[in-house]
């Protein structure tokens, strides 16, 4: 009878295995569609999320014509002379264009040596820092795992090492995920 316990809870336990992450993952999804159909109250579900997305897809279309796209670099000035708005507005701006803009910041993954026998991996984020006359130094961002936050570190070149076999996006879903998450071929 003892066999049968045991046999049950293995398969419940291999039942949360698949369940969880899909459950949760849905869920996820399906808030932060809930949230984003929220942010324009229009009673027709969906609704919302079509005409935020048409609106920013036409934004990046006046964005890239010749004839607007001095009216939204005046804009940008503009934004740029105000104190604290500027710090704020330049972050995200260089936060959203290291993920999808033309000058993608995390396609370079590294392994830096901490101490002798431990090592962690990253991303190159600058790789000149002659600016601060640190010509030794790359900056390397070190996201948290299970997190969307992480650590930026100025190290010594001779620290770093290019990861060249392995893509970008399995680096980060491998430090997100705690290095649970497996590296493919």
């Amino acid at each position: 009878m003892a066999f049968t316990y045991k046999r049950i809870i293995t398969y419940f336990f291999r039942g949360l295995l698949f369940v969880v992450p899909i459950a949760l993952t849905v869920y996820v999804i399906y808030l932060i569609i809930q949230f984003l159909d929220g942010i324009l109250p229009i009673p027709i579900p969906g609704l919302g999320i079509l005409i935020m997305l048409s609106f920013i897809t036409f934004i990046g279309f006046l964005a890239s014509i010749f004839i607007t796209k001095p009216l939204f670099d005046i804009f940008e000035k503009w934004v740029f002379k105000i104190p604290l708005i500027n710090i704020l507005y330049t972050s995200i701006k260089d936060l959203m264009s290291a993920f999808v803009g033309d000058k993608k910041k995390f396609n370079i993954p590294v392994i830096v040596k901490l101490s002798e026998g431990m090592s962690r991996l990253g991303f190159i984020t600058q790789d000149n820092l002659t600016i601060l006359e640190e010509e030794n130094l790359v900056a390397i961002y070190f996201p948290h795992s299970y997190n969307f936050s992480g650590n930026l570190y100025l190290v010594p070149r001779d620290n770093v090492r290019i990861l060249k076999n392995v893509k970008s996006a399995d680096i980060m879903k491998m430090i997100v995920s705690g290095g649970v998450s497996p590296l493919h071929d």
